[in-house]
């Protein structure tokens, strides 16, 4: 089993940063890649950005382009993801999730989710 926290959530102003970080344990060895995804109230969830653990590829959603970075520690077995330049439509509850393994697209296949931090950008 693998296990992941979140933190870092928030409320923001338009045009402000948070850092999210997400602490992975368990079988962190099963680790393929780990992405964060975003939800509101009554929205399907959208993936955010993502990362392989081993290449540190990147990968990232069309809302999160130019302003959020994901990156990963692996000794701290902990993704982050750097948010900047905060918008009101930014706003959802942030989970991280784990793809244990490696095939299909890096949007799906994730096994394992934490439970997610608050984000709220006011305008």
């Amino acid at each position: 089993q693998v296990q992941l926290v979140e933190s870092g959530g928030g409320l923001v102003q338009a045009g402000g940063s948070l850092r999210l970080s997400c602490v992975v344990s368990g079988r962190t060895a099963s680790i393929n890649a780990m992405g964060w995804f975003r939800q509101t109230a009554g929205k399907e969830r959208e993936f955010v950005a993502a990362i392989t653990w081993s290449g540190g590829s990147t990968f990232y959603g069309t809302s999160a382009k130019d302003r959020f970075t994901i990156s990963r520690d692996s000794a701290k077995n902990t993704a982050y993801l750097q948010m900047n330049l905060l918008k009101p439509e930014d706003t959802a509850r942030y989970s991280c999730a784990v793809k244990p393994w490696n095939g299909g697209s890096i949007r799906t296949g994730y096994t394992y989710w934490g439970q997610g931090t608050q984000v709220t950008v006011s305008s």
